[in-house]
């Protein structure tokens, strides 16, 4: 089968486009003929070498955290999972991804696909809608009629956390820059803040209960999102080099998220997708071959939106 794997840490450069075995699943396995795999940042940081200490890997290494698709063999031991189901998972981030023809899942960790948008499609959904989800309501406990401030509403994650927000009846407060400003407010944000104008802290003249922060914003700027929060209440950090702040005298709480692989909390999501209640946005679609050029147009920031990742059939 066709993959694209690197054999050494470095630029985008070590990617390679090349045949590699078809996998077989062990025990509790399946074998998933890939539909879509998606980019994520954390996968260049993978293959950049600078993520050896939490998600450590064997090179060589074929990146790819999401997959969508159709399970073509089962390892001893499956349940509840047919050859021929089109499904959706998270996959174990030190394992090998899905930037390949095949991959091989846990079978615990699928769910299956959503019905009501292309397969290859659902492949943007697992990683970053997980994160807003455990953002939202493992950490942030957010509930109808709260206040949440998402900083960095613009990025794939933002979009999902927006629409998970609204949908949970609290009030969205989201800051984006223009590019982005539409996309937020039509994933339903009740406000939008320009940051590139604007300062935030001015910006949000009543407290709030979460805030999420989904950018690589500067230390003291992210400091200075604390003030914003309500006594007892909760900032949510994902960007993980830079732990969250916290504010021990008024109780509000620092969370550092680092997102986990979730099958019930996934099936939700795609119960959302398929009532309508939650949009899948695909930014673009990039063929296998290409994605070696994909991870360079991220690393120079030139990357808007969720791009899917789409091997040539078998």
């Amino acid at each position: 089968m066709k993959a694209v794997r690197f054999h050494e840490y470095g630029d985008p450069s070590v990617l390679r486009y090349e045949d590699v075995e078809q996998p077989v699943p062990g025990a509790g396995e399946v074998r998933i003929r890939v539909a879509a795999t998606s980019f994520n940042s954390v996968d260049g940081n993978i293959r950049g070498g600078f993520m050896q200490g939490p998600i450590p890997v064997v090179l060589p290494h074929t990146p790819g955290l999401d997959v969508a698709g159709t399970v073509d063999a089962l390892g001893e031991g499956v349940d509840g999972i047919a050859v021929g189901d089109q499904v959706v998972g998270f996959l174990p981030m030190g394992k090998p991804g899905a930037a390949a023809q095949y991959v091989i899942a846990p079978a615990e960790i699928l769910a299956t696909a959503p019905k009501s948008v292309p397969l290859a499609d659902a492949a943007a959904l697992p990683l970053v809608g997980l994160t807003a989800w455990q953002a939202l309501f493992d950490h942030g406990k957010l509930t109808a009629g709260q206040r949440v401030l998402i900083n960095g509403a613009g990025g794939a994650v933002g979009g999902y956390a927006v629409q998970l927000a609204k949908g949970a009846e609290a009030h969205v407060i989201a800051t984006a820059s223009p590019r982005s400003s539409e996309a937020v407010t039509s994933a339903g944000a009740d406000e939008v803040i320009d940051h590139t104008t604007t300062s935030v802290t001015a910006a949000v003249t009543e407290p709030v209960d979460v805030v999420l922060n989904l950018a690589p914003v500067d230390p003291a700027e992210l400091a200075a999102l604390v003030t914003l929060v309500r006594p007892g209440g909760v900032v949510v950090n994902t960007t993980v080099w830079m732990p969250a702040p916290s504010d021990q005298e008024r109780g509000v709480r620092g969370i550092d998220l680092f997102v986990r692989s979730d099958a019930d909390q996934l099936a939700k999501l795609v119960a959302l997708v398929d009532r309508g209640e939650l949009r899948v946005d695909v930014a673009e679609r990039v063929p296998l071959a290409e994605l070696p050029a994909l991870h360079a147009r991220a690393a120079e920031g030139a990357v808007h939106g969720k791009a899917i990742v789409v091997p040539s059939t078998v």
